[in-house]
């Protein structure tokens, strides 16, 4: 592929033809998976030609004179990728934010030992275990691999957070232990927007309450030809005070827009979906409009896809194949300072091959709050 921008000479602008010549490779690529399209038990491997392309920019650094017309012909796809794609998660990630240590903390640091990270594995306390036979959503787990249309909670250690020496070095470690238990998902649909369904008579969160358990609940709001929520509801027994949970749950939303933090990830999926998700933590309260509910035992996070143009341009590409994904969710706070590292998961959810047609309308109570 290459483009021709001559006639574009006022305020040209050598990026630009690299961005329009990807959106022209992502809009094949994406139209390849659309026709092409079949259930993922006997798909075959999707966007063969797209090696082809790769290993063609590899070798057009080594002859660039064969493609002196096309767009600066010694970068790779790969690179053109990790600079051009219109993904949510690059804007907002967390990756480049800087730290100002003092010295007095910087020498400190130097007399850090292995001891630090075995307390933080006892720091994970196996708390007495909540009874789950009590709490149902509509949308079934199922732990077995290769289930569809259903959810399964996801292992901490796939994601990567912030370790207890993030501030001085930048190192992640595996996230471990969730600091709350998932305990049901809910797959609803309407034909409106569905705000605070944790006042739904009978839903876990209100089970949980009714067994003093604390709820966060964080309802994934998903607009396309009917309105979709996918509902996760975590619980814990009760929250620590001074913990940077408790602050984010008790805070105003300011603070919490700049700490809630999603990682996704797309473990199966077409190479165009991949592409478009990532897996680069992101600030949800930065790239998409938040609500907050805070109930007497329970905060639910309302995340309104549809408000993001990059998000729900990604979310667009999604919803058509969804039946095909398996994709991963992690959510936590981010923590900014050294005594709020290392960072812990809220939890973790996997959900597997959904089907639209799965989804149920919900009866809600009115609203009050």
């Amino acid at each position: 592929m290459q483009i021709d921008l001559k006639g574009w000479g006022a305020g040209y602008i050598s990026m630009f033809q690299q961005h329009c010549l990807l959106q022209m490779l992502n809009s094949v690529a994406g139209l390849r998976e659309w026709f092409a399209q079949t259930d993922e038990r006997g798909a075959p491997p999707r966007i063969p030609v797209m090696v082809n392309m790769a290993s063609a920019s590899v070798s057009s650094k080594k002859n660039p004179k064969l493609h002196e017309s096309s767009v600066h012909p010694t970068q790779s796809l790969d690179q053109m990728t990790s600079v051009g794609r219109n993904s949510m998660m690059d804007e907002y990630s967390d990756e480049d934010e800087e730290y100002q240590i003092a010295d007095s903390e910087q020498e400190a640091y130097q007399t850090k030992n292995e001891n630090d990270i075995k307390r933080t594995a006892l720091e994970e306390e196996p708390v007495h275990r909540i009874d789950l036979s009590c709490f149902s959503g509509n949308l079934r787990r199922d732990d077995r691999d290769n289930t569809r249309d259903c959810w399964r909670i996801s292992d901490g250690n796939n994601f990567r957070v912030r370790s207890k020496h993030f501030c001085y070095d930048k190192t992640k470690i595996p996230a471990g232990k969730h600091l709350m238990d998932l305990v049901a998902v809910d797959w609803f649909k309407d034909t409106k927007r569905m705000d605070h369904v944790a006042r739904r008579q009978g839903c876990a969160a209100q089970v949980a309450s009714e067994q003093g358990l604390f709820s966060v609940v964080f309802n994934l709001q998903v607009p396309a030809s009917m309105h979709y929520s996918m509902v996760f509801y975590f619980v814990t027994r009760e929250l620590v005070p001074g913990s940077l949970l408790q602050r984010f749950i008790d805070g105003d939303d300011e603070f919490r827009n700049s700490r809630l933090k999603l990682i996704p990830s797309v473990p199966k999926g077409s190479w165009i979906v991949r592409q478009s998700v990532g897996s680069t933590p992101c600030l949800l309260g930065k790239a998409v409009d938040c609500n907050y509910i805070r109930g007497p035992k329970y905060l639910e996070v309302d995340v309104d896809i549809g408000s993001s143009t990059v998000a729900n341009g990604v979310l667009g590409l999604v919803i058509g194949v969804i039946t095909t994904l398996v994709v991963d969710m992690a959510f936590l706070v981010q923590a900014n300072t050294t005594d709020e590292l290392p960072e812990r998961l809220i939890g973790a959810v996997r959900v597997s091959h959904i089907e639209l047609s799965s989804a149920i309308t919900p009866t809600l109570e009115p609203d009050t709050s």
